[in-house]
């Protein structure tokens, strides 16, 4: 067994690593950059190096850094966890040649499966389906929309290094081909180094269901069972859950049959998961489900497959590294329950999930209950460097119906601040009649945003446990507030009947609020240093005494452009005095490795522009400025 590892990652999946090393008596590196200098994982392992400053381009992508810090704190292997250099054969091929052990695949795997092109052409000799599409050299548009145009619209432009929905862009005509080829190129070159693309046939009703395989070094290669991972958002998973729903054994041998043999095919090592998508317009067919692409790492939602299986795969990890063969033989695999997995998230549902930053003074989740997979802590910090997932919640039942009320439960008792998050949205997601029935496609989300994403009213019952708990912090003089202050706010008395009335602050407004003795347990209530957050079903709601002021001008049609995140400026669309139309691209940020496009709130004339390709921006800085057309 090794005797001690360095984790090449962060946040959640670090600290992940390093409780299972511990536990094996494995000594812990962890490698940190300036933001993440108290971070969890930095606290949790044996040893540490500081690699270099916040953004990951100077530290966590930095071989030479990563390589040199094993070396100097004698470690005997490098675990890249997910992302970052996980899926670099030329860092593995490195780590090796420092003689270090690689906790992964052979480089030539990664290389044969990180082109989703040649991975294709590979799979198609091992006799495992692909998606009918274009996988040619050549990269020009007129080439490109061409094959687009033979293989029939809608078509899928994807990077052929990419990954994690990043550089893929759904087509639905031949009109919005070339904008999308170009954000597409953009976004894969910034994040892979590499533009080519290819281009599939979309599949209506898409499911994306997934094969956990694990490769051995003495030629074993066994698979885990398949995970489910249809419901999505701009092809980032959302809930995952094991085994899928749906799948009959024949076509569970059919389909993990093919995992295996995509495995066989590059002569895999360690764990791996092989992506399929299935046609979902009815029952799942195992002629209509076709090899995707294949993840040379361990995935976001493995923690669901070690619930269904009894398995730790990071454990399998280490001592497939060491030489070990696989620790059971496939028959000695089997399915146990059922699993759920929600990825929650530091970003706001209600603003198009735009990321949130910040400290988290409040962060709680029901621990006691379910198993948390967390990066971060009460007192932390999420920082707009990396990806803006703050922890995983997981569930196991013995039905699918009780791992899902579970987990839909848990995300309803989720609260974080000032951070936003999406627990509300997971909840209200677990709910959906569609998922229970398991009716869903890669597109539901998508196709009912507005719907989801729309936070419900809280209850009366909840928002008078919110103003109670208000009073009570304010009449002990709490927040730095008099008890004076409270009794001199309109409509109250302190002579309480069971049906009070009282102004509160809720999100900025003033609502009366009716202080009922009833009880409520469907809410939570958190001070904070400005009131109270009241969190029911994992909706938030900011409750404060109210200020009254008058209102001044709504700047909301002033023509101000200002970036709603901290970012980097990508492109930008218009020059000073052109004129522009309501909803017309202005300038594109990209922030947390992911492109938010600015529209032209009306028609206007631009008499001002700030943003600068490449510039790095704040929140709430100036972009551009807009006059409004004069409509005499």
């Amino acid at each position: 067994m090794l005797r001690s590892v360095l984790i090449a990652n962060r946040g959640e999946i670090a600290c992940r690593i390093i409780r299972t090393a511990r536990s094996l008596g494995i000594r812990t590196i962890a490698v940190f950059s300036d933001s993440d200098a108290s971070a969890p994982h930095v606290r949790l392992a044996d040893d540490t190096v500081h690699i270099g400053p916040s953004p990951a381009a100077e530290s966590y992508l930095c071989a030479d850094k990563i390589i040199e810090a094993a070396k100097t704190t004698g470690a005997d292997a490098i675990h890249p966890g997910y992302g970052f250099l996980s899926e670099n054969a030329d860092f593995a091929e490195r780590v090796t040649d420092s003689g270090l052990i690689w906790i992964g695949p052979p480089p030539s795997a990664i290389r044969d499966m990180g082109l989703k092109d040649a991975a294709k052409a590979l799979m198609s000799k091992a006799d495992v389906p692909t998606t009918p599409g274009y996988l040619g050299e050549d990269q020009s548009l007129k080439a490109l929309k061409s094959e687009a145009q033979a293989i029939g619209y809608p078509v899928l432009i994807k990077a052929v290094a990419g990954g994690g929905g990043k550089g893929m862009r759904k087509v639905d005509d031949a009109g919005d081909f070339k904008d999308a080829l170009s954000s597409c190129k953009r976004e894969a070159r910034a994040a892979f180094g590499d533009d080519r693309v290819l281009l599939e046939k979309w599949i209506k009703n898409p499911r994306h269901i997934e094969v956990q395989i694990f490769g051995d070094q003495h030629g074993t290669i066994v698979h885990l069972f398949e995970r489910d991972c249809t419901l999505q958002r701009r092809h980032q998973k959302v809930i995952e859950e094991a085994p899928a729903p749906g799948m009959d054994p024949v076509t569970r041998d059919v389909v993990c049959g093919a995992a295996v043999r995509a495995a066989q095919a590059v002569d895999y090592v360690g764990a791996g998961t092989v992506e399929f998508i299935a046609d979902g317009s009815g029952p799942l067919d195992p002629d209509k489900i076709y090899f995707m692409e294949m993840n040379t790492r361990l995935q976001v939602e493995h923690p669901v497959t070690e619930m269904i299986t009894g398995v730790d795969l990071v454990e399998w990890q280490f001592r497939i590294a060491s030489g070990e063969a696989i620790p059971r033989a496939q028959s000695d695999i089997s399915i146990n329950g059922w699993a759920m997995e929600a990825r929650l998230y530091a970003e706001n549902p209600a603003t198009g999930f735009l990321p949130s930053t910040g400290t988290l003074e409040t962060f709680s989740v029901p621990e006691d209950k379910i198993r948390v997979d967390a990066g971060v802590e009460a007192g932390g910090s999420v920082s707009p460097f990396y990806d803006p997932m703050i922890a995983k919640l997981i569930t196991h039942g013995a039905t699918r119906d009780a791992a899902r009320i579970q987990l839909a439960d848990a995300c309803g008792q989720v609260a974080t601040h000032p951070v936003a998050n999406n627990a509300g949205f997971l909840a209200k997601l677990l709910r959906e009649q569609a998922f229970i029935d398991a009716a869903i496609t890669t597109g539901f989300i998508g196709d009912h945003l507005d719907r989801l994403t729309k936070r419900p009213t809280a209850s009366a019952a909840a928002l008078g446990a919110a103003t109670r708990r208000l009073h009570d912090i304010l009449g002990t003089g709490d927040l730095n507030a008099a008890a004076a202050v409270w009794r001199s706010l309109p409509g109250f008395r302190l002579s309480a009947d069971p049906h009070l009335q009282s102004d509160v602050s809720i999100d900025g407004e003033i609502h009366s609020v009716t202080l009922e003795n009833t009880p409520t347990h469907s809410a939570q209530v958190f001070p904070n240093e400005k009131g109270v957050l009241l969190v029911e079903q994992g909706w938030a709601y900011d409750v404060r005494q109210p200020v009254h002021t008058r209102t001044g001008n709504d700047p909301a049609g002033s023509g101000t452009i200002t970036s709603p995140m901290p970012g980097r400026i990508v492109a930008v669309f218009v020059k000073d005095g052109e004129t522009v139309q309501e909803g017309q691209k202005l300038v594109t940020v990209e922030a947390m490795k992911m492109e938010h496009a600015l529209e032209a709130p009306f028609d206007g004339t631009v008499t001002e522009v700030a943003a600068t390709i490449d510039g790095q921006i704040a929140e709430g800085a100036i972009l551009l400025k807009l006059d409004p057309l004069d409509e005499s």
